[in-house]
């Protein structure tokens, strides 16, 4: 079983930058994509980003230009590296496996919270 471990949250004014880091172990990253989800205080988790095997990205339209995910599959890593950060991107990140995962997954890691002061 995949176990996801994010790290690299932290409290940033806005305008600045971040990069977030998804370890794996338990599982061969290199055939698998990846994703990464958010929750702000009293909202629903949201889909943020997600990497195929091949690399191929795609983002919610709400950090399209500047979030980018990117993979090592050596380090058996996922990162999501945030640009021109808003009050509305704080939220705790968390990453998964796959593209997505359905509303009924429950095997969710502790997260790593992002703050963005204004």
């Amino acid at each position: 079983q995949v176990q996801l471990v994010e790290s690299g949250g932290g409290l940033v004014q806005a305008g600045g930058s971040l990069k977030l880091s998804c370890a794996a172990s338990g599982s061969t990253f290199s055939g698998n994509g990846r994703s990464w989800y958010r929750q702000a205080p009293g909202k629903q988790r949201e889909w943020v980003a997600a990497i195929s095997s091949l690399g191929l990205p795609t983002y919610a339209d709400s950090v399209k230009g500047r979030f980018t995910i990117s993979r090592d599959n050596a380090e058996n890593t996922v990162y999501l590296q945030m640009n021109r950060l808003k009050p509305e991107d704080t939220a705790v990140y968390y990453c998964a496996p796959g593209l997505w995962v359905p509303s009924t997954y429950d095997a969710w890691g502790q997260g790593t919270q992002v703050t963005v002061s204004s």
